[in-house]
């Protein structure tokens, strides 16, 4: 994990804490803020005291939204007085801040390009609407080349048919492994498309926590708040081949993102690792470390933070039956992942 910074350490101060409303929210203000490092944004110090207003629940979102464009209205010299880049920072990050807070989400392209719009409206010419010419990105981790995204004409086809696939897709008995290998090569696929002229990776980023969030993940912020960079990089290799230089498409780098993510695991995220001249070994770290599904995974988190938690509340959080949720946590019990204590009514449940 990469030195946090002065407004991650100001943040952290409300998780240490412990009151739950305050943390969630603290968590994802992180995560939102940390987002703004993959196009080199840095927020301003008003944006960290509104976001600490809304953590302790003197304004709602509406009104922190409201304060930063208003902080950004009051005077034309405002952009000297602050980072030239925090504008866009603070603005997008409320507006992460308010979508990572909803609930609902739909797996689809519309809620895609959806996601770009509000993100990105006033601040973006074209925001949520489809690139429309073609374009290559020079790479520092790539020695200068560039990934080949998608041709202008056939995103939408390509988006459609890679949300389409995953929707088809069943994680039924997959190792947690597995399972993290196929979200790493569908979210490099979504990215690969690169559907908007800016903005590319704060989308699918948000798009991918809203969709992980649907088998009951709560994501760890530490991971986007502190390596959005490395996210980024990650993707870039996942998408990079070159025969000549016998270099080809790598997600291990973003598999390694997604364990830190979803599960207990601390690998190494250090940007140099994705250059394509770095050699060592000791990063060539086997993954195969986990045996849980996704599932199981999901519910090893959520025991977690509430090793109280009855089965009903679990069912509600992985969006799974009642039914469904006792026949996997039978099956954990029965594997020695975890285990009841002190009854069904007074219970608690203990990880193994």
């Amino acid at each position: 994990m990469s030195k946090k910074e002065n407004w991650n350490l100001e943040l952290s101060e409300y998780i240490k804490q412990g009151e739950l409303s305050k943390s969630e929210k603290a968590k994802t203000w992180e995560t939102a803020i940390g987002l703004q490092d993959v196009d080199g944004l840095k927020p301003s110090k008003y944006l960290i005291n509104t976001a600490k207003e809304h953590i302790e629940g003197n304004i709602d979102i509406n009104e922190a939204k409201k304060k930063i464009d208003e902080y950004y209205k009051v005077s034309g010299n405002r952009k000297q007085e602050e980072n030239e880049n925090s504008e866009e920072a603070d603005k997008v990050a409320v507006r992460i801040t308010e979508i990572l807070s909803e609930k609902g989400f739909n797996f689809n392209v519309f809620e895609l390009t959806n996601i770009h719009s509000r993100l990105f409206k006033g601040i973006y010419k074209e925001a949520g609407k489809i690139r429309d010419y073609n374009f290559t990105k020079k790479e520092w981790i790539l020695n200068d080349d560039t990934v080949i995204y998608s041709s202008f004409e056939t995103i939408k086809d390509a988006l459609e048919y890679d949300i389409k696939q995953e929707k088809n897709f069943s994680y039924k008995d997959l190792s947690l492994e597995e399972s993290i290998k196929h979200i790493a090569r569908f979210t490099s696929n979504i990215w690969q498309v690169h559907p908007f002229c800016e903005g590319n990776t704060r989308t699918t980023a948000v798009f991918i926590i809203k969709y992980l969030r649907t088998f009951g993940f709560n994501i760890n912020d530490d991971v986007f708040a502190e390596n959005s960079w490395y996210f980024r990089n990650s993707l870039v290799r996942a998408n990079y081949k070159n025969f000549e230089k016998n270099i080809f498409e790598d997600t291990s780098y973003l598999e390694k993102f997604f364990f830190n993510l979803l599960s207990d695991t601390d690998y190494e995220l250090k940007n140099r690792y994705t250059h394509i001249d770095y050699r060592k070994e000791e990063n060539n770290i086997n993954l195969n470390n986990k045996k849980y599904t996704l599932e199981e995974q999901a519910i090893i988190n959520i025991i977690k933070n509430n090793e109280l938690i009855k089965q009903e509340e679990i069912a509600k959080l992985i969006n799974k039956s009642l039914r469904t949720v006792k026949s996997i946590m039978k099956e954990m019990q029965e594997k020695n992942i975890i285990k009841r204590s002190n009854g069904k009514r007074n219970g608690k449940w203990i990880i193994l």
